[in-house]
């Protein structure tokens, strides 16, 4: 993976639940299933897929790089995104990977919160159990 993906959690429950996303959303909502589901992809489509929503590029100028017509790549896309969204709907790693995180994030929350009300100790199981959330998210 090596990306940490921050303030996804809902917008990807909402994605995975109801299926509307603005447009930014829907971006990074996209790009994290290609980080996790993209080797199922045939080499076309990721490429055009990476290139759509990764690097920015508009059909027309991913068509003239790869030299197939704009309907075509709007093909591929569109068949990448069934593709990655439908394994997510039957796997649902991106959605326990959001769960997850959010869990994360309030542990520390409320680990830096103990660590200031308390002293001796008590401060250091709180490093400690810092330093051991730290290497979860490694």
């Amino acid at each position: 993976m090596g990306i940490i993906y921050a303030d996804i959690e809902v917008s990807a429950l909402q994605f995975l639940t109801e299926g509307s996303l603005n447009m930014g959303d829907k971006t990074l909502m996209m790009t994290m299933l290609l980080d996790f589901y993209g080797d199922l992809l045939t080499p076309k489509q990721r490429s055009c897929f990476n290139m759509h929503y990764n690097e920015d590029l508009s059909l027309s100028e991913i068509a003239e790089h790869m030299e197939i017509s704009r309907q075509g790549v709007r093909d591929l896309i569109v068949r990448a995104e069934a593709t990655l969204v439908g394994t997510e709907k039957k796997i649902g790693l991106v959605k326990r990977f959001s769960e997850q995180k959010l869990v994360l994030d309030k542990m520390q929350d409320e680990l830096n919160e103990l660590r200031h009300l308390t002293d001796g100790k008590a401060n250091e199981l709180v490093e400690k159990l810092l330093s051991e959330l730290d290497s979860i998210r490694d």
